[in-house]
């Protein structure tokens, strides 16, 4: 779950601009007696901070007269005041003040502050359109995040967040910044976000993205689309593989993320931080990790450890301590994270995403080394389906079947060893073939008298999706079916009862 602006919306669909929910009650003296976590969010204070003050002094300029005379014959009054939050900056919001009566008679004021619309409307719109609301469902990783702008009535920024599914069941988490604030850091975030993905679908590995990355900003410089110093960003990139749980890693000039292992001990990543983006002209390196099951992972920016009162150094330190503290959910976690290193509000925008790493063990994944023998075919193909089988996957035998014939047969005739075959049941289910060609197989239309070629045509049929990823060592093209797959059996045991034999 993503929330904004630091607070839990009560409905709808996770973006609830802070200022509609703005609200606030004041006392016949003028005294603030209770607030709303919109009201702390717009303003930046909490209710331990305001309630028992006068309201006067939330007020840059006080009370119009007409708001003044409203209020002293006991009539509502809408009209837009000028606010001074906890960062001593200036809000202009519209202002509704209705009389309520207490159980003694007396007067109380109920106020609901709220940004004008024409002054945030497009920007609330961009930001919701730019950044993601709805993580994508999956095994691997259990993810929350927040996203905090510095103008909090704007709603926008240059920090982004994303978690992208990638082939193989494994999945991409990314945190980037650029700089600035306001309509230009966005759109200029929203064209990264974008650039981002489109290189994550080729399913590059992260310091391969990051340079491709670097290299579309240098081009839009060269051709105009941007100016030389107009874009300076920073971006993390991160790949988990729940089949080996291990975490692949590449930066460009950004913070490290935290590593909080089972045991309690948290770490950062020792990653090398290239270049910011656009710099051009430096490889970015990579790192690999082992991550253990139910380990935690917590990328940000820099707004989150860098302040004006504490160096980065003593940010570190906070990060390490507030990930450390036991949370019920993640959640509740990333709302310790925030209230403890940004008590008194933050200056530069905030993103944070934690994950909570899952393996995939054997019970969802199965494998075999398959001879580059056309005879071998059929044994895979009977392998895949005894496995289904056992997964209680009978329903996708014949589909499934037909897969691993096409793809195995052609890495065995186009393709060198070794081969392997894998299939991973994962809520859809994947199978693979890797082989050592770094050759990627193309479709092409086959004539009604060829004898072949249509092959990946049938792939592409069968499946839901299906694509070629690189490998250190070759290639492996893959296929996944989504559900409904039916289950005859128990996915944990086979059709007389007893525990799934791992095939070898």
């Amino acid at each position: 779950m993503i929330r904004y602006a630091g607070f839990r919306p009560s409905s709808g669909d996770g973006f609830v601009p802070a200022t509609e929910l703005a609200a606030a009650a004041v006392d016949a003296r003028g005294t603030v007696t209770a607030w709303s976590p919109g009201a702390q969010a717009l303003l930046g204070y909490s209710p331990e901070d305001i309630v028992g003050r006068a309201a006067a002094e939330l007020l840059e300029d006080g009370l119009p007269d007409s708001a003044r005379r409203h209020l002293a014959d006991r009539q509502a009054w809408i009209g837009r005041v000028l606010l001074r939050d906890r960062a001593d900056r200036t809000i202009e919001a519209e202002l509704r003040a209705c009389p309520l009566l207490n159980g003694k008679g007396d007067v109380e004021w109920f106020l609901q502050a709220s940004v004008p619309q024409e002054s945030d409307g497009a920007a609330l719109a961009l930001q919701r359109s730019l950044l993601q609301h709805h993580l994508p469902a999956q095994q691997a990783l259990e993810t929350a995040a927040r996203y905090l702008p510095a103008d909090p009535h704007a709603g926008v920024g240059g920090d982004w967040f994303d978690v992208i599914a990638l082939s193989g069941a494994r999945m991409a988490l990314v945190v980037g910044d650029v700089v600035g604030h306001g309509l230009n850091a966005s759109a200029a975030m929203g064209r990264l976000r974008t650039a981002v993905r489109t290189l994550a679908d080729v399913d590059l590995p992260p310091n391969e993205l990051l340079s491709d990355l670097d290299d579309l900003i240098l081009d839009e410089v060269r051709d105009g689309t941007e100016m030389a110093g107009e874009i300076g960003a920073t971006c993390l990139y991160a790949v988990y593989d729940p089949v080996t749980c291990h975490c692949t890693l590449a930066s460009a000039g950004h913070p490290p993320p935290a590593v909080l292992t089972p045991n309690g001990t948290v770490c950062f990543v020792d990653v090398e931080p290239g270049p910011p983006l656009g710099a051009g002209g430096t490889p970015f390196d990579a790192v690999d990790i082992a991550l253990p099951e139910g380990s935690l992972l917590a990328l940000y920016s820099d707004g989150l450890i860098e302040a004006r009162d504490r160096d980065i150094d003593a940010g570190i330190k906070a990060l390490r301590e507030a990930l450390d503290r036991p949370a019920p959910s993640l959640d509740a976690l990333c709302d310790t994270v925030l209230e403890t290193l940004l008590p008194d509000g933050h200056a530069d925008d905030v993103a944070l995403l934690i994950a909570r790493t899952h393996a995939l063990d054997a019970a969802h994944v199965a494998s075999w080394k398959v001879p580059a023998d056309p005879a071998a075919v059929a044994q895979a193909r009977r392998e895949a389906a005894a496995q289904l089988r056992r997964w209680g996957l009978s329903d996708a035998v014949p589909t499934t079947e037909l897969l691993v014939s096409e793809l195995v047969t052609n890495a065995i005739r186009h393709a060198s060893a070794p081969i392997e075959l894998r299939l991973i049941h994962d809520g859809s289910l994947i199978c693979e073939v890797s082989d050592a060609s770094s050759t990627s197989p193309h479709p092409r239309r086959a004539h009604i008298l060829d004898e072949g070629g249509r092959g990946l045509l049938l792939v592409g049929q069968l499946s839901d999706r299906w694509g070629t990823r690189h490998t250190p060592s070759g290639k492996t093209i893959w296929t996944e079916q989504e559900h409904p797959l039916h289950a005859t059996t128990a996915p944990d045991t086979d059709a007389s009862g007893h525990p799934p034999v791992q095939a070898a």
